[in-house]
């Protein structure tokens, strides 16, 4: 079995599921609408996609929320179980969640000016109660994991030992088990200046887990390397350059555009206020320029197209298209999942079926990363 990367087609959003070469999956956001109308069935494809265990339930080894935002979580307490294991039921047949990943700082910000959707609160009820039964001392197994991504502010985590993770450390633990197909770094969220007020504004985008995910092959350590980043703001680029300058932890072989092409990724002026006068800031376009040969970077959103909307931007796809590879969803798969498979010699895109019944793309097309030297 290979490791495969699959990019739903969900419009502005991200849903994207990883598929180890150990058989573990691990899905990074949700965006599943109630009427998907004539539309691809994300729920159908999903699951197709996912393992049943001996107790007839579909599962994913992880699920990981990069931010509570509704395009990153829609449709999760409805076709996800979220609560103690013992209450799934066959009836509602819903797919069954062995650990979680997760930021405490998104949640904890939420107020009357940071509202978080139903999904995002459901899944944050989950994350708490999780964390609860571990701080009771329970035996931890399946449907109860979960991980924290980076450390709350004020000491709030620090008695949470292994199941802490902070920015800036590296582990290849998934549901409780070393898996020898993968390691994961975390470079944010690395927390909030506390002079800086728009930070607060902004919170849930600047709290997006940013995670630099290594595949490894049989005989290839590091074969493919993945960078996802949820909505993550130039603010926390700037500072992962501050941090990781240098270093092989920004780099990849695949970049999932943060914030699907958002202008506020690469820049802190207003798109919409100066258009083509805006500037990058160099320190982001920097942190999201580290690619090795043959770099691809896959925007999961709608078609992009030259006018004013942000996100998707124009402005910010012509600065990608100069540092690799581009393929934005919208245009490249609108109605097909678009797939990667981890090779010796790097990801390989996956040969795609659609409604005329022949094979499109996948090998022999060129889109092929050159190995590491």
């Amino acid at each position: 079995m290979k490791t495969s990367i699959s990019f739903f087609p969900v419009g502005n959003g991200d849903m994207t599921l990883i598929t180890l070469r150990s058989g573990r999956a691990i899905l990074i956001d949700t965006k599943i609408p109630a009427d998907q109308g004539d539309e691809i069935d994300l729920v159908s494809e999903l699951r197709d996609r996912l393992s049943e265990d001996d107790q007839g339930r579909k599962f994913v080894d992880v699920l990981l929320l990069s931010h509570p935002d509704e395009d990153h979580c829609l449709g999760m307490e409805r076709n996800f179980h979220l609560g103690p294991p013992e209450s799934w039921s066959a009836n509602d047949d819903k797919i069954f969640v062995r650990e979680i990943w997760s930021s405490p700082m998104v949640f904890r910000r939420a107020s009357s000016r940071l509202t978080l959707c139903n999904d995002a609160k459901a899944f944050n009820a989950e994350a708490r109660r999780r964390v609860q039964h571990f701080r009771e001392g329970n035996t931890v197994a399946d449907g109860n994991r979960i991980m924290i991504l980076g450390e709350d502010e004020d000491g709030k985590t620090d008695d949470l030992g292994d199941i802490l993770v902070k920015a800036g450390s590296e582990f290849n633990r998934i549901n409780g088990c070393g898996d020898d197909s993968a390691s994961f770094r975390l470079l944010s969220p690395v927390g909030k200046s506390d002079d800086d007020e728009e930070e607060e504004k902004k919170a849930k985008n600047l709290s997006s887990v940013v995670l630099q995910c290594l595949f490894h092959t049989a005989n290839e350590p590091e074969a493919c390397t993945f960078l996802t980043g949820g909505d993550a703001e130039v603010a926390i680029w700037e500072k992962i350059w501050e941090r990781y300058e240098g270093t092989d932890w920004i780099k990849y072989d695949i970049l999932q555009a943060p914030h699907h092409c958002s202008w506020r990724s690469l820049s802190h002026d207003s798109w919409s206020e100066l258009g083509e006068d805006a500037k990058v800031s160099d320190d982001a376009r920097n942190a999201l320029s580290q690619t090795h040969d043959g770099a691809m970077i896959i925007s999961s959103s709608k078609s992009i197209k030259d006018d004013d909307d942000n996100p998707p931007c124009i402005r910010a796809k012509r600065e990608y298209q100069e540092i690799g590879e581009f393929i934005c969803i919208g245009d490249d798969s609108p109605e097909e999942v678009l797939e990667f498979e981890v090779t010796p010699g790097g990801p390989q895109k996956k040969a795609r079926k659609i409604s005329d019944g022949k094979i499109h793309g996948g090998a022999g097309i060129g889109i092929q990363i050159q190995p590491h030297g």
